[in-house]
């Protein structure tokens, strides 16, 4: 496929100008990063972001697949003496990955089949003649070829294959597969039933027992679940196809004659070949639509629980429940630095709640103690009680938050946590985690494996290897837009700044502890394996407060540095001046798109440096809603149709958003009760993170469930 004919593929399955797509293409070529180039090369691209030029890149990686597999393809049929030219010119204009298969499956070797044994004892010509024959009577043209050496003994088995070879020869046929498959998926279903004998004790997969859906309307998560019940032994699946309109299809091209010999073939062809193909090809490809939506739930959520903002300046009491090994707490400062840990027995067997409101009275009053933060694990709602009862006996100007700790244990018991605390115990790292989760989400959720935090939908169920990828890609996105303090960045943290390798971050850290803070970006260029492309790639992300050079504590890449100082000449203005009321004021009254064709400089680079001089520590994450703060403990036996509470959205699924309002269990909003009118996914109205006003519509003690909506009862009532 030549370059201009791959761009214009491209632009036209990702919705974005060809020109666009060829810079894209050119600068990856060129070895830059995603995240490079969706900050510091906004000229060259028309300013896409980090999602338009991934599609890009992977339709990109995808094309330069195919076009290999297409070589090796016509390398393989060529060596056969098969290769038509018309085949060639088919080959060479397929687009997909499945189209260029299909061509290639009649020409596929070291297929042991019962048609190429059939071939082996000389029966081809008979099926050659079978095919064209202008009737029935086939046994006379069968008799020639008896032959008991090679195995040929009767009539029958001469006819039979015969039809082997024509059965395979119909089931290869491309133009007739691809319609076959086309014909499945647009009017064929996917049907679901128990097996007998099934153990299914919670009845998790009882919606499946006996179920059909249209494999053109059938859900994501849906697909996935049957899945499932099927690798765990209780359901089995199938696809339903139209059986007799691929048939009469098949008979319109091959069976001219109206041959019953020809229609028994065709029905062993179908039967036996084609339909348990195609449907494996479809179970694959329904498979491969779940996994993609449920790796971009996962995706999003990630990405929201990632960007949620930082509980800046505070001191925070991390709390790890536990019933019998206790309550672990962790004190950690504003920086992040661990001060003290201790242990509490409050809860059963132990039940020592004096002993547990002693040391928080303690530690309340040893340290500035403003916020606590009490992981959602084992015992949390008891923790949270005792919390709770303690913060209102004390009148103290303390609130506390609920943490989703999810992969905190993950954390603890790894390396990376041994390192960060080797005299800790497990669990006394945990609570240093879940305080550390609450000040900057970012820099402690780096740390753990993403497939660990919890916001996710079937992950156990999707291609590994994928999932990995994009979640890798989301928390790379999330690290360079919001930036990373060199100085105090975990090598997890500055291992996913663009262009930086685990080894590289490794060295940045060793260095800053062998000779002190970096006081100048410059500095790490003598950082060993920090080569020239790799800091130019990384520099923009890597932050330096309080250097030697202000620039240096802004995003404006070194390379826009005369830029940013002709900025500032031009208002009068100093460096040690970035950030304050006055230069920001200056700046806002120029007329940056005449100063871009003055200096010959790209208006919307002009536009951000402008903005980075103006807020030199913007942080992105500042812009979402701040977590939920709380006093006091709600029980699931104190709600009561039709209440008002406000609650964070903890996870989204295709079917609605959980919500934690402040009980044990979260409750569901279903996509339905999401808000008025049609909404195709619940990601196009909340994310994780974000703080909801619910009402209660039912909920049930014994079962621990509550149903949530997001429509005002109240003005639904008005409206009636």
């Amino acid at each position: 496929m030549e370059i201009a004919q791959m761009q214009a593929l491209i632009a036209e399955e990702t919705g974005i100008r060809k020109a666009q797509v060829a810079k894209v293409i050119a600068l990856i070529e060129e070895g830059q990063t995603i995240p490079f180039i969706a900050r510091y090369r906004k000229e060259m691209t028309g300013s896409l972001d980090e999602v338009q030029l991934k599609a890009v890149d992977d339709r990109y990686k995808y094309i330069q697949n195919l076009e290999q597999r297409k070589e090796d393809v016509l390398r393989a049929i060529e060596e056969q003496e098969k290769l038509t030219p018309e085949l060639r010119k088919r080959i060479q204009e397929a687009t997909v990955l499945q189209r260029v298969e299909d061509l290639y499956r009649p020409f596929k070797q070291n297929r042991r089949t019962k048609a190429s044994i059939a071939k082996e004892k000389g029966l081809e010509p008979l099926a050659e003649y079978a095919l064209h024959a202008k009737s029935d009577n086939l046994e006379g043209k069968a008799k020639d070829f008896l032959n008991e050496e090679k195995g040929v003994n009767t009539i029958e088995e001469a006819l039979q294959g015969a039809r082997d070879i024509l059965a395979e020869q119909f089931a290869d046929d491309t133009e007739v597969r691809e319609k076959a498959r086309d014909m499945t998926r647009r009017s064929g279903a996917i049907i679901s039933a128990a097996k007998k004998d099934y153990q299914d004790e919670k009845a998790v997969f009882e919606m499946y027992y006996e179920y059909t859906e249209g494999i053109q309307k059938a859900a994501p998560h849906r697909i996935l679940a049957m899945n499932r019940g099927e690798k765990e032994g209780v359901l089995k699946i199938a696809i339903e196809p139209p059986v007799d309109r691929i048939l009469t299809l098949m008979e319109r091209k091959w069976n001219h004659n109206n041959s019953s010999f020809l229609t028994e073939t065709i029905a062993d062809s179908y039967k036996r070949l084609l339909q348990p193909s195609i449907e494996r090809e479809l179970r694959s490809e329904l498979t491969d639509k779940g996994e993609a939506q449920a790796i971009r739930i996962f995706a999003e959520n990630l990405r929201k629980l990632l960007l949620q903002p930082p509980m800046k300046d505070k001191f925070v009491l991390g709390v790890d429940p536990a019933y019998r090994t206790g309550c672990k707490l962790a004190v950690i400062d504003p920086t992040g630095k661990l001060l003290e840990v201790a242990v509490i027995y409050p809860h059963a067997p132990r039940n020592d709640r004096k002993g547990a409101e002693k040391t928080l009275a303690r530690l309340t009053e040893q340290y500035p103690i403003e916020i606590m933060a009490v992981g959602n694990g084992t015992a949390s709602r008891e923790t949270e009680q005792l919390v709770a009862d303690f913060i209102a006996q004390r009148s103290a100007d303390i609130t506390y938050v609920i943490v989703n700790e999810a992969g905190a244990s993950v954390y603890s018991a790894s390396e990376v946590a041994r390192q960060e605390f080797p005299d800790l115990q497990v669990e006394e790292r945990s609570a240093a985690s879940i305080a550390r989760r609450l000040q900057d989400p970012l820099a402690e959720l780096v740390k753990i494996d993403p497939k660990a935090v919890g916001v996710g939908q079937y992950q156990h169920d999707v291609a590994q290897k994928k999932l990995a990828d994009q979640l890798g890609f989301v928390v790379e996105t999330a690290v360079n837009q919001v930036g990373v303090n060199v100085n105090s960045a975990s090598s997890s943290l500055l291992q996913y700044v663009a262009g930086l390798s685990k080894t590289v971050a490794e060295n940045i850290v060793k260095a800053r502890e062998e000779e002190g803070r970096f006081d100048s970006r410059t500095q790490l260029k003598k950082i060993p394996r920090l080569g020239a492309k790799t800091y130019e790639q990384a520099i923009g992300f890597l932050r330096i407060a309080d250097g030697k050079n202000p620039l240096d504590a802004t995003a404006i890449h070194p390379e826009s540095y005369t830029v940013a100082g002709q900025l500032l000449k031009h208002v009068g203005a100093a460096k040690k001046e970035i950030g304050s009321p006055e230069i920001a004021q200056k700046l806002s009254a120029l007329d940056l798109v005449a100063l871009s064709k003055e200096w010959d400089i790209g208006e919307i680079t002009l536009k951000d440096i402008v903005a980075d001089l103006k807020k030199p520590s913007r942080d992105p994450r500042d812009e979402f809603p701040q977590p939920l703060l709380k006093s006091d403990v709600l029980k699931i036996e104190d709600l009561k149709e039709g209440m008002e509470v406000e609650g964070t959205v903890r996870n989204v699924v295709d079917f609605g958003a959980f919500v934690d309002i402040g009980v044990k269990q979260d409750g569901l909003v279903h996509i339905s009760k999401l808000k008025k009118g049609f909404v195709e996914h619940p990601l196009d109205v909340v994310g994780v993170g974000d703080i909801v006003t619910v009402w209660v519509e039912s909920a049930d003690a014994d079962k621990g469930r509550i149903s949530l909506t997001m429509l005002n009862p109240v003005k639904s009532d008005d409206r009636s």
